[in-house]
């Protein structure tokens, strides 16, 4: 029997083929390249069944081109070398085995619309559009995972639950994951549940699923299948009750260090952890504990934690929710990312921002994405800007009371930076700040010409911070374009190489202070904003201070701007120092020419986008310096918009490197007070104290250090065999303290035995 089905199978693909020339050869193609895994009728032996109408990587006709010529990571999908057309005739083969081309959509899409968020009470576990419940698999794209055949025969099948006995109690939930050791289920009321196999007992009962008629589940198909993909968020969004992080827990984030709720740790930019458990005297016996593979290799997320919860993200915008404790994954989100412009700016993402259950991605298509926490289904996707203008977003976002606050990348391809503002429950866009003057601004004549500040880059692409006091955002600039060619924008062109202190109600400008005037080195200005309340000369003061990229460290008065010290705090031989107002007092020949001029530091600068840590234990600001030097260049040319933009170039000092250090300065002064050296210096690793009194830092070369906070003392190191381009953080799990870093292209945990 088994064996006249395939014949009948084959037998229909043969009339299939006879009748269209493009699927003959695509069933040739794909005898020729895939029958080995798939089989001549595609019904599977090593690889699977493709007749089913069932795609888990995607059923559009482009995913599948792309997954036939690319591969599919992280399967035994390889990379077929043919062409995309070839590809395309294999894809149609492939609908022929399906029975795709004679399906007929009969039913009503506005009444299976009305019937999945009504009477049918599809939505109370499925969602669609960012509306609906999340027991259940999200639906919006299901139409690229189902062919109709397969989503009808879904819709009818019953329900299949799985029921778990702990501590005396049954739990009923679907099942998310499972492993040979764990199994993961979520209940009717949307709470998790993780159990260790061994542990526990489980029993799957069958349910019906639904018990609408023939013609409702045509309509609800239809809908499915036919009906335009909007996300249309309801207009209410009351957050679940066992995850919700409010403003008021963003304020106070230090009241749970626990957990570690923004990108900073906090909205100040401290980037410290009040967990005190591992110490000077016991962090020599830190072990590792699980690893995560997010894939890519260039994973720079800092992860957010809450409440057990460690959510993630990865270098092309795939992201995760894992189990804090064991690293298992709870949810995994992919992204479907076009052909951004990579030359316009580096590919990867650091992380996301948390609002209420939601998480807030920002992508390099220029996308701001809302996503439920609890499943990872979409609640909203809005474009930020035109990807293909060369525009893309790569830092984690700023979330403060019921906003989300976004960058973009701009710096090097003739364009101009902005912060945006975007509601958080809508996704509608509150405001846009321009990091450049616009027309009818005085400081536009900082541009001369002035129109070369219509593509003088300023871009904002690092994470902001905030001040609940002053209720005042941080946000802070890049390099001014060209890069390093200057007699095409002369003057100090504003507002590049800047601190904004911005408005959140209506992004208005309060003040600003510009680090590096008329920058020709490529020294963005986008390093950490750091709140602190200290007192100057007995006087006690709102102060934001930060180690630049141009190797000053700087002190303001956060209320004003106002310049309060300032001083070098790595190598440099562009500047004689700072004047009474913060200026750099620049010293001759230290422009690029088209002959070259050595200066220091290079172009990734003596400090960069890795994270720093203020120590209130010790009044220390910690942070990772790289000290490199270089022959920076110059040549002119003219912008075109969305193109390489960068007017020269710099090559490194080969016989010094690139040398750095884990440096203590005073925060208040910028006095270092104590050095650890590295040997690779790095503008992507970054620096935790904790108030255990160990500091955390990372290396370049892959190691994750302990430091003795108050001395710089060694106490403990980790190799974990490749690149680390991140920084550490720290959390704790039923009272567990754990530090975790991402590495190449994975999270590595850690903690005491």
């Amino acid at each position: 029997m088994r064996t006249l089905y395939r014949s009948s199978l084959f037998l229909a693909a043969t009339i299939a083929c006879a009748q269209h020339p493009d699927v003959d050869r695509g069933r040739q193609l794909f005898v020729k390249s895939c029958s080995a895994c798939h089989g001549d009728t595609g019904k599977g032996g090593r690889g699977s069944d493709l007749t089913t109408g069932q795609w888990k990587h995607g059923a559009a006709d482009e995913d599948l081109v792309r997954n036939i010529t690319k591969g599919i990571a992280g399967t035994q999908m390889p990379a077929i070398p043919m062409p995309a057309d070839d590809a395309r005739k294999v894809v149609l083969f492939l609908r022929s085995l399906g029975g795709d081309a004679s399906v007929t959509l009969t039913g009503n899409q506005d009444q299976g619309r009305q019937l999945f968020f009504g009477a049918g009470q599809c939505s109370q576990c499925h969602m669609f559009g960012g509306r609906g419940g999340v027991t259940a698999p999200e639906l919006t794209d299901v139409r690229n995972r189902h062919r109709a055949p397969g989503l009808a025969a879904a819709i009818s099948a019953p329900l299949k639950l799985v029921e778990a006995r702990s501590a005396g109690a049954l739990i009923r939930g679907v099942k998310k994951n499972e492993d040979t050791f764990t199994l993961q289920l979520m209940d009717d009321k949307a709470h998790w549940h993780s159990f260790a196999k061994r542990d526990h007992t489980f029993k799957t009962v069958a349910t019906p699923h639904s018990t609408l008629t023939a013609a409702q589940r045509d309509d609800l198909v239809a809908f499915l299948v036919k009906a335009p993909i909007r996300y249309e968020p309801s207009a209410t969004w009351t957050p679940a009750s066992d995850l919700n992080i409010t403003f008021d827990r963003l304020k106070n984030a230090a009241a749970e260090p626990q957990n570690w709720l923004t990108y900073w740790g906090d909205l100040r930019g401290t980037h410290y952890s009040g967990l005190k458990s591992i110490t000077p005297a016991d962090a020599p016996s830190l072990k590792s504990q699980w690893t995560y593979q997010l894939g890519g290799n260039t994973v720079e997320t800092t992860p957010i934690v809450v409440d057990g919860l460690m959510f993630v993200t990865g270098p092309l915008n795939d992201a995760a929710a894992l189990d804090a404790q064991t690293g298992r994954p709870m949810w995994q989100y992919k992204r479907r990312l076009p052909p951004v412009a990579s030359h316009c700016t580096v590919m990867t993402n650091r992380g996301f921002a948390m609002l209420g259950d939601r998480l807030f991605l920002a992508t390099l298509d220029t996308h701001l994405v809302a996503l439920d926490a609890k499943s990872g289904n979409t609640i909203f996707d809005v474009e930020v800007e035109d990807y293909r203008k060369g525009f893309s977003i790569t830092h984690a976002p700023l979330a403060i009371d019921g906003k989300i606050i976004v960058g973009v990348t701009s710096g090097e391809c003739a364009l101009t930076g902005f912060v945006d503002a975007y509601d958080a429950k809508t996704g509608k866009r509150l405001w846009r700040t321009y990091s450049t003057p616009q027309p009818g601004d005085p400081n536009r004549k900082t541009w001369q010409p002035e129109k070369s500040a219509d593509f003088g880059g300023a871009p904002t692409w690092m994470t902001g911070t905030y001040d609940a006091d002053t209720d005042t955002i941080f946000w802070t600039t890049g390099n001014p374009g060209p890069d390093y060619d200057g007699s095409v924008r002369l003057g100090d062109n504003l507002y590049s190489c800047s601190v904004l202190a911005l408005d959140p109600k209506t992004g208005r400008m309060k003040w600003w202070f510009q680090f590096t005037p008329h920058d020709v080195h490529d020294w963005d200005g986008n390093q950490t904003p750091v709140l602190i309340d200290a007192a100057i000369r007995g006087q006690k003061r709102k102060l934001l201070i930060t180690a630049q990229r141009n190797a000053f460290y700087y002190v303001l008065d956060r209320t004003t701007g106002e310049f309060i010290t300032g001083q070098a705090f790595a190598k440099q031989t562009w500047a004689k120092g700072l004047d009474d107002k913060g200026r750099p007092i620049v010293l001759p020949n230290t422009t690029p020419t088209p002959d070259g001029n050595f200066v220091c530091p290079d172009a990734a600068g003596s400090a960069n986008w890795g994270s720093p840590s203020y120590d209130p234990a010790t009044g220390f600001f910690l942070v990772s310096v790289r000290e490199a030097c270089a022959i920076y260049t110059s040549v002119t040319k003219d912008p075109q918009p969305g193109e390489g933009y960068t007017g020269g170039g710099q090559e490194i000092d080969p016989k010094q490197g690139t040398p750095g250090a884990v440096r203590a300065l005073d925060a208040l002064t910028g006095a270092v007070k104590w050095n650890f050296p590295l040997q690779t210096g790095s503008s992507a690793t970054g620096v935790l104290a904790t108030a255990g009194g160990v500091a955390f830092a990372s290396s370049n070369d892959g190691n994750l250090i302990a430091l003795d906070a108050r001395t710089g003392k060694y106490l403990w190191h980790y190799y974990t065999g490749a690149n680390i381009v991140a920084s550490p953080m720290a959390y704790a799990v039923k009272g567990k303290q754990y530090v975790a870093i991402a590495s190449q292209s994975a999270i590595f945990v850690f903690a005491l035995p």
